[in-house]
């Protein structure tokens, strides 16, 4: 098997490769870019920015492993949510979320050599209406201050979500099952593996 190489420092990235029976990765974390074009559609963003994530790490590994590109992104009505500056701004995204559906999107880059596959998967979290006071309790955890849209749907986020239509996996940060298939066409079949 080819080298493999995570070009992402997220724990919860992390912890699904490992779910999904990739014990054997190398972290890399990428100085990639990050500043976009407004005038870009979602898609766009996500796709782009995970393609130009599996560049910069292709650069310093070369030609030999296969590289995981991932970034998510929150959207409600196509607005970014990113991650709260501090809890004003936590109370803000969490009571404009209340009540609603929104869609977190991640782009996935597989790439080795000059091969390169680029997929966005999309996911629609609906939250349950939310009080003041439920809001603020859930920002003083501190949950909330370093995720995109102040919430973590694997932790006690998941209390503020009354339902999802999609990958459960893609709000996490990385959706697997489409990343499975596309590791499958660099002749990585997961199923397989260690067998």
């Amino acid at each position: 098997m080819a080298e493999l190489i995570l070009a992402s420092q997220s724990p919860r990235r992390q912890e699904l490769l490992r779910r999904i029976g990739l014990q054997d990765f190398t972290v890399l974390v990428s100085e990639a870019d990050e500043s976009y074009d407004p005038a870009w559609t979602p898609e766009e963003l996500v796709s782009r920015l995970s393609a130009r994530k599996a560049a910069a790490v292709a650069a310093l590994a070369g030609p030999v492993p296969i590289i995981i590109a991932a970034d998510t992104m929150v959207f409600l009505d196509d607005e970014r949510l990113g991650k709260p500056r501090d809890e004003a701004d936590a109370f803000r995204m969490l009571s404009e979320l209340s009540g609603r559906e929104h869609t977190v999107r991640t782009g996935v880059t597989v790439r080795q050599g000059d091969t390169v596959r680029t997929e966005v998967e999309a996911t629609a979290v609906r939250f349950r209406p939310l009080t003041a006071e439920e809001i603020w309790c859930y920002i003083r955890t501190g949950e909330p201050m370093d995720k995109a849209g102040a919430y973590g749907i694997q932790e006690r986020g998941a209390l503020l979500v009354e339902g999802i239509r999609g990958d459960y996996f893609n709000v996490m940060g990385l959706p697997v099952l489409r990343l499975g298939r596309m590791l499958q066409s660099f002749g990585l079949d997961l199923f397989t593996l260690g067998r």
